[in-house]
């Protein structure tokens, strides 16, 4: 109670004490509270201040970084403009001398057709010159020709005097002259005629014979060294010779083939003798004008494959040759050489062809005397295996034929039938001469070749220039493929007994002088023409 009463008595007082020591609190803690935010307030201003500084820092770099990177985008874009001048300067440079040969080129070929005009006014002004002479000459000609008949007749006359014989006389001893030697060439007539009637008394053979070409004719190929691709357009030409002639350069020097351009439309010549590179030459090309893509490189590829494929082809047509002629345990590079004739041609006939023909003909020919045909059939096979590699090797196809049937271990009695065939040596065999025979046939048949026209060209002229020769002749005409010739004699100077003499003449001197297949009929016309008018 006591104590009761004292904390009675000390409230109040405890009161004030504790608002007292409320009111110091509040106030030590205000402090304690302001001092605290002022410090923080100086933190928060000092990182506030950090972070500006960052801040105009960043943008600083920023600022920098773009500049930097302006700098070079212009630098840059200037480089590509530079680089875009360069490349147009350069371009404008190539058309300026492109303009500038072209330029060249036309003044060139104007130079050379001013030229060629002048040349032109040249020639017409000797050939006029020539004209007047040639004139002159007839004129002199003719007065000659007057005085030589008259000398004619004087001399006529001395001789009608010396030999004491009048000028029918001579005549009638030229006329049993010549009927002498009409006598002799009578009998050789009927000689000949005894020998063809002995031929054709062999039905047997000619049966034979007949009956093989019937069954062995093939087609002939036309003998040509050049080859046509057609191209889709002019603008191809361009392509396929290409910049600075690069592409037509390397075409050329893959295949070893000539490529000729010219004013052709729409088409290359290929040249060379070389049928078997030339068949790579175009079909190469016909395969780049497909293709489109026509550069060096590309060129190079093409032509390597195409030789593969060609090499293939050769191999196949060997393979099949020797299987159609019924032939085998040939060497393989024996067929690959047999396969290259299927690219070679003679006088037009494909040699190949002619080859397996004279193995058909000689196997008939053996099986129908009891001779070895299988000897016989390979003989003509290989006989003109020489002619497939002749351009490359030197010597006689025969001599080559031999060789390779040597060097790749063919029988004796197939070489002899090779070295045979043409009488390089003379036949020890009856199948040498079955081949022989059998290629004569082959060669000889009606359409199985062709001369070429050089040589048809120059048996017509030599026929006509023989026959020019003599005296009185006016024109000569070769007809018939030159198996006649008609003669236009002058009638003034020419009678109709001197012209029969001069077919003789003529007749003797082409017998003399030329080597021809069969006979060559000379017609001699004499022909008078009056002309008058009514008027």
């Amino acid at each position: 109670m006591q104590i009761y009463s004292m904390l009675m008595v000390s409230t109040p007082v405890a009161w004030i004490l504790s608002i007292v020591m409320l009111a110091i609190g509040v106030g030590v803690g205000s402090g304690i509270f302001a001092i605290v935010m002022n410090k923080k307030s100086k933190s928060a201003n000092v990182k506030a201040d950090k972070i500006l500084d960052e801040a105009y820092k960043q943008a600083e770099q920023i600022k920098k970084d773009a500049e930097l990177a302006k700098k070079e985008q212009v630098e840059q874009t200037y480089s590509e403009i530079s680089l875009l001048k360069s490349t147009f300067e350069q371009e404008n440079k190539e058309r300026r001398e492109e303009s500038k040969r072209n330029e060249e080129r036309l003044f060139a070929r104007e130079e050379l057709l001013t030229k060629r005009e002048t040349a032109l006014d040249k020639k017409v002004e000797e050939l006029e010159q020539a004209k007047e002479r040639v004139q002159n000459q007839i004129s002199a000609l003719n007065s000659k020709e007057e005085a030589l008949d008259d000398l004619q007749a004087s001399i006529v006359k001395e001789l009608e005097k010396v030999s004491a014989m009048t000028k029918e006389e001579a005549k009638q001893v030229i006329i049993d002259r010549y009927t002498e030697e009409a006598k002799i060439d009578a009998i050789k007539i009927a000689k000949e005629i005894e020998d063809k009637a002995k031929e054709e008394a062999d039905k047997k053979a000619r049966n034979i014979i007949t009956l093989a070409i019937q069954k062995c004719a093939v087609d002939n190929t036309s003998e040509v060294t050049t080859s046509v691709v057609a191209l889709p357009s002019e603008e191809m030409k361009g392509r396929i010779i290409g910049r600075e002639g690069r592409n037509i350069r390397a075409l050329e020097a893959a295949t070893g083939i000539d490529f000729i351009v010219d004013d052709t439309p729409e088409a290359i010549t290929l040249s060379g003798f070389d049928p078997v590179r030339r068949e790579v030459a175009r079909i190469s090309l016909e395969k780049l004008i497909l293709d489109g893509r026509i550069h060096p490189a590309r060129i190079e590829e093409i032509v390597q494959k195409v030789q593969r494929d060609v090499e293939e082809t050769i191999k196949e047509a060997g393979e099949n040759a020797c299987f159609d002629a019924d032939i085998h345990n040939i060497h393989p590079e024996i067929v690959k050489v047999l396969g290259r004739l299927k690219y070679r041609t003679s006088y037009g006939q494909n040699v190949l062809n002619h080859s397996l023909e004279v193995s058909y003909i000689a196997g008939m020919l053996a099986a129908e005397v009891g001779a070895n045909e299988k000897v016989a059939r390979r003989g003509g096979l290989l006989h003109d295996l020489g002619k497939a590699v002749d351009h490359e090797v030197d010597g006689t196809h025969v001599s080559i034929g031999v060789e390779l049937a040597r060097k790749y271990k063919e029988s004796e009695a197939v070489i002899h039938c090779i070295e045979a065939h043409h009488n390089d040596v003379e036949p020890r065999t009856i199948e040498a001469v079955l081949v022989q025979a059998a290629d004569a046939i082959s060669s000889a048949r009606p359409g199985a070749r062709r001369e070429s026209i050089e040589n048809y060209i120059k048996r017509l002229q030599e026929l006509e220039s023989i026959a020019n020769g003599f005296n009185g002749v006016e024109k000569t005409y070769a007809i018939q493929a030159g198996r006649e010739i008609r003669v236009m004699v002058k009638p003034e100077q020419i009678s109709d007994e001197e012209a029969q003499i001069l077919a003789h003449d003529i007749a003797k001197e082409i017998e003399a002088k030329l080597e021809y297949p069969g006979h060559i009929k000379v017609n001699v016309i004499r022909e008078s023409r009056f002309t008058d008018t009514a008027k």
